[in-house]
Order: structure tokens, then C-alpha cells, then sequence
């Protein structure tokens, strides 16, 4: 007889016994369960912890992040106030002065002065650093401080072709993290009445004159075709001359105070500014400032606004 056949039989002969073995067959799988349940718990409690301790550094990381930020704008609005700090008070006596800025960041490129050089001269001036940040508001800062304190030796400061020759071969693109700017520099003479100016890739100013007519006629002192500050050294800049009249009025600017976009989907021109600034009076960098950010749905501009009105 098989083997299978004599269980069989002991089964049908004893069912007790039969009744035993698949109960101790049932209680092995219980305890097999169980033991495989236990383990699954510790695991899980593993884990639980696991993502705890994970999210516990998170929120810890989080709260680092969140103070780097706090104080990375606290150190950013410190530079933006030392830049703003730096910019000329607005002049009551002859030439009236007045201006406007408005970075496009935190920090922008774009910087502006005029003081007195001695009794018969007036220095204007503004530049335009390439790009935004805290390089761009460093060099920035450093040209104006070099125009405002005169520190470039042996140059005559009311000479405008001389001043944009000597501050080129000071700011080489290649020491200066490969950075440019551009620049209008302008010297009036009280005796003749003359202005003295020459750009370095820099937007034209606007000369606004009323006429016998009562209308403002427009023209605009200067070019930008001319080669950006710092990109090849031992540059010659023209300069060129001009005579003022009483009542005149002159916006030095930045070429982001008109390059926007039209809802006609066309750039606004330099040409198109000064013919709008024909038609206004009053504050001009503000009023020009609010006509341009409406042409761009009252969004931020895409670049620094920047510009100085000077009434003669």
C-alpha cells in the first residue's frame, strides 16, 4: 500500500488525528501571519519616523531659507537706498533741475549727476550700465562717484570728448566682468550760453523750445551710433556744440524710458518721445513716466527708467 494511501486510511480510521493536524497546519500559518504582520509594523513605524525626521528638517531648511531671503532683501533695499542717496538734490536756481528713476529691479544700471564745475560751468551727465543687479549698481555707483569727485587724472572735466576718452580707457569691459555702459556728458557754460556734449552709445537728449507760435519745437542733441564705454581702448569721441535760449528745456535720458512696446505692437522711438514731451508741461520725467508705463498695460517697465529735465 502507498504512503498516500495509508495516511488516507489513518484519517478515515482516526478523524481525530486528521482534525488535529490541519488545525496545528491552520495555527502555523496564523503564527507565519503574524510574525509577517509584526514586521510590517516595524517597518511602517520605520518609516513614519523616517518622514518625520524628514520633514522636521525641511521645516528647518525652510526657516533658514526664509531668513537668507529676509536678509538678502533687507541688504538689497540698503544698496537701493545707497544708490537713491547718491543722486543730485533737485536744483531751484539756474538750471532748474529735476529728475526721475525707476529701476526695472531691485538694483539697475542706470545713474545720473550735474554740479557745478566752477562759476561759468555746469556739468550734466547720465549713464547706462549693461544688465541689473548688484554689479551693474556697483559700477554704477563708482562712475558717478569718479565724474562727481573728478578723480580722473590729468583730465579737464569740461572738456566732453576728453572725459569719454579717459573713462573708457578706465573701464575695460575685460575688468569690469565684461560689462559696458554708455553715457551723455554735457557742459554748459553760463557766460555763453553754450552747450558742450558728447555721447558714448547713448541715446540723444531731447531739446524742447517754444515757438513764436506758441507750439514747442523739438530736436534731439546727440547719437548713439557711437561706441559703447569700455569695449576698445584709445576711442575718440566727437563732441558737439549747442546754444541755448532762455526758457529752454533739456531731457537727458535712458533708452528705457521710451523702448516699450505699443498696443499697435510697435516700439516706441526716441523720435516719438520727444514728440509727446512737445505737448506737456510741467514735471516731464514723471508725466513722460506715467504715458510710457500705460503704453505697457501699467506694467513694470522692462528696463531702468531714468531722466533729468533741465530748464535754462
Amino acid at each position: 500500500m502507498s504512503d498516500k494511501s495509508t495516511e488516507a486510511a489513518a484519517l478515515e480510521s482516526d478523524p481525530k488525528h486528521g482534525a488535529d493536524s490541519s488545525e496545528s497546519a491552520i495555527r502555523a500559518e496564523l503564527e507565519d501571519l503574524k510574525a509577517e504582520h509584526a514586521d510590517l509594523k516595524l517597518l511602517y513605524e520605520a518609516m513614519i519616523e523616517h518622514g518625520e525626521a524628514v520633514e522636521d528638517q525641511l521645516a528647518e531648511n525652510n526657516i533658514l531659507l526664509q531668513e537668507t531671503q529676509k536678509r538678502l532683501e533687507a541688504e538689497l533695499a540698503d544698496a537701493a537706498n545707497y544708490v537713491m542717496s547718491i543722486l543730485p538734490d533737485p536744483r531751484e536756481e539756474a538750471p532748474r533741475a529735476t529728475w526721475s528713476l525707476v529701476p526695472s529691479t531691485e538694483l539697475g544700471g542706470d545713474s545720473f549727476g550735474y554740479h557745478d564745475i566752477d562759476d561759468d560751468h555746469f556739468a550734466i551727465y547720465l549713464i547706462d550700465v549693461c544688465g541689473h543687479g548688484v554689479g551693474a549698481a556697483l559700477l554704477s555707483v563708482t562712475i558717478i562717484n569718479v565724474l562727481r569727485a573728478g578723480a580722473l587724472p590729468t583730465t579737464d572735466f569740461k572738456n566732453p570728448s576728453e572725459v569719454l576718452f579717459r573713462l573708457n580707457n578706465a573701464f575695460p569691459m575685460e575688468r569690469q566682468n565684461n560689462m559696458f555702459f554708455t553715457i551723455w556728458y554735457g557742459i554748459y557754460q553760463r557766460s555763453s550760453r553754450k552747450l558742450t556734449f558728447a555721447s558714448g552709445g547713448h541715446p540723444a537728449a531731447i531739446h524742447l523750445r517754444p515757438a513764436s507760435d506758441g507750439k514747442v519745437q523739438n530736436h534731439l542733441l546727440g547719437s548713439e551710433q557711437g561706441m559703447v564705454i569700455g569695449a576698445i581702448p584709445d576711442m575718440d569721441f566727437d563732441a558737439d556744440e549747442f546754444v541755448l535760449q532762455p526758457g529752454d528745456r533739456l531731457l537727458v535720458l535712458s533708452d528705457g524710458t521710451y523702448e516699450v512696446e505699443s498696443p499697435e505692437g510697435d516700439v516706441v522711438s526716441l523720435a516719438d518721445l520727444a514728440e509727446y514731451a512737445s505737448g506737456l508741461s510741467g514735471h516731464l520725467p514723471d508725466e513722460l513716466y506715467n504715458w510710457i508705463r500705460g503704453l505697457n498695460s501699467d506694467s513694470p517697465l522692462p528696463d531702468d527708467y531714468s531722466m533729468v529735465q533741465l530748464t535754462f
